[in-house]
């Protein structure tokens, strides 16, 4: 059966992929190492997992696979699950698929590299916004639709 995994530490769009999952009788896992309201839905199990580094990010990679979707922002566990053979979506909607994570993880490694060759670069990304919510509901929408018919 088809299930939707949560990284759920910082994730933006918890809410809104619990109703998408909800409409499509999806179980969803919310993983995080703790500090969330856990849900009543009976779809939605919250996982906490042990703190450590990249804790919950094993407990995903470990679990998904071919039929499943992941919601993370966190690269080097989207090339995992990419690789596990699930769909990989980032808050924003845009999906990370074996055609594209390499050129993603690079990016992220140079951006990295960048940082801490200048520590008074300061600041991030853009903020997240209504328009980044929009595209991740119909991303995950037509992932779920997608996804249901690999299983």
């Amino acid at each position: 059966m088809t299930a939707l995994y949560i990284d759920a530490d910082a994730c933006p769009v918890k809410a809104e992929a619990e109703k998408v999952a909800t409409r499509h009788g999806v179980k969803m896992y919310v993983v995080s190492n703790g500090g969330l309201r856990m849900s009543q839905n009976p779809l939605v199990e919250t996982v906490i997992v042990p703190d450590g580094p990249d804790v919950a990010d094993m407990w995903i990679a470990e679990r998904c696979g071919p039929g499943d979707v992941v919601v993370t922002g966190d690269i080097p566990l989207a090339a995992r699950c990419v690789e596990a053979g699930a769909q990989v979506l980032k808050h924003n909607g845009e999906a990370l698929t074996q055609a594209n994570i390499g050129n993603v993880l690079a990016t992220r490694d140079l951006m990295a590299d960048l940082r801490a060759a200048d520590p008074f670069r300061q600041g991030g990304g853009k903020g997240f916004t209504k328009s980044d919510r929009s595209r991740f509901l119909n991303a995950l929408e037509q992932s779920l639709r997608k996804a249901r018919t690999l299983r």
